[in-house]
């Protein structure tokens, strides 16, 4: 194992560097993103009541947010596996779980948000994380390894 990841340095520097790009996307959220639900639920959000919010500029920054994640991970994915079928199916899968996180969360926010704060803060995590890539490399592993 030890001699193969030698011999992949390229590739382990840039999986390095796709890393690196996640972190940076979580560390100027505050500056890049437009959320008012970051300080929110750093806070005791539960006794409190949800924040004001402009729909639209906060549609367009998970919007942002998610392309940004997804445009990394589908680079991590694609130097991981350099399986062309993995990369599109993943790219099937971030464009299916946007539309589905997206409506459930403005469904959630619209109707339900004042008693539901937990789920609203768990599927907005999904839209603002890149937890999917986290799910997708032991399934993509276990796959290969199947093949």
């Amino acid at each position: 194992m030890l001699k193969n990841l030698l011999n992949n340095k390229t590739k382990v520097f840039i999986l390095g560097i796709l890393v690196l790009f996640l972190a940076l996307i979580r560390i100027v959220e505050e500056s890049l993103f437009y959320d008012p639900y970051l300080d929110y639920f750093k806070s005791d959000f539960i006794n409190l009541p949800l924040p004001i919010v402009d729909k639209l500029h906060l549609f367009l920054s998970l919007l942002f947010r998610y392309s940004l994640n997804t445009i990394v991970s589908i680079a991590f994915i694609q130097i991981a596996f350099k399986d062309i079928n993995f990369t599109k199916f993943a790219v099937v899968l971030y464009g299916l779980l946007f539309i589905i996180l997206i409506l459930t969360f403005w469904v959630v926010l619209a109707f339900y948000a004042n008693e539901n704060k937990m789920e609203l803060f768990y599927i907005r995590r999904f839209l603002i994380q890149p937890l999917f890539l986290l799910l997708f490399i032991p399934g993509y592993l276990i796959q290969k390894r199947t093949n």
